[in-house]
């Protein structure tokens, strides 16, 4: 196994710059024990490019949804290691379903937002017919 060295050291800020988040919000997830950086001589927070990439994988699960409890189990199960695979896969997995859902729900709006927009374009051309918001699903009428 070839072991990584960190070269780079960052300060809260720059840490955050990198990130593009506050500090503010650094602190936050060091207090949900989402990230435990180094500290310096001077218990200076001093974050490494280990420490980037992980933040970015958390980053990435939280934009996804994934609750601040949820991401608090999977940095758990990330600190006890491999015997831990097969329930950070199975976390993983419930998040991408759930994903799948809301990128459907959103395609579906994104589709009636582009029939509404043809339809007033069409009307602005002068072209006049009824707006069907499902136009594949049979009346009940």
């Amino acid at each position: 196994m070839i072991e990584k060295v960190n070269t780079m050291a960052y300060s809260i800020g720059e840490f955050a710059k990198i990130l593009g988040v506050t500090a503010s919000s650094l602190r936050y997830y060091e207090r949900q024990g989402l990230l435990t950086p180094n500290r310096d001589e001077n218990n200076l927070r001093r974050y490494t490019d280990d420490d980037i990439e992980w933040a970015k994988v958390l980053l990435h699960l939280k934009g996804s949804g994934m609750l601040i409890t949820e991401l608090k189990q999977y940095t758990k199960w990330r600190a006890i290691g491999d015997k831990t695979i097969q329930e950070r896969l199975h976390l993983l997995e419930n998040r991408k379903h759930l994903v799948q859902q809301e990128i459907q729900t959103l395609q579906r709006s994104l589709d009636i937002l582009n029939r509404k927009i043809e339809f007033y374009n069409d009307r602005l051309k002068g072209e006049l017919y009824d707006f069907v918001l499902y136009p594949n699903e049979e009346s009940n009428s």
